[in-house]
């Protein structure tokens, strides 16, 4: 499958594509798209929503 025409282009890298990432809530209801996350594993370009925030830029890294 090319995840390319499927997804918006990372416009830092314009090598990757955005992939749409979910999570659970605090009480456990699913928040769908919660992150966005570039798959060209040199760029890391992240966007996400916590508690209402928008921050990007941040790598995201895996949880020990």
């Amino acid at each position: 499958m090319d995840v390319s025409s499927k997804f918006t282009s990372c416009l830092k890298c314009n090598k990757g594509v955005l992939l749409p990432l979910s999570d659970y809530g605090q009480d456990g209801a699913a928040v769908t798209y919660k992150a966005w996350a570039c798959n060209n594993p040199d760029c890391g370009f992240s966007l996400r929503i916590d508690k209402g925030e928008v921050t990007y830029g941040k790598k995201i890294q895996p949880k020990n």
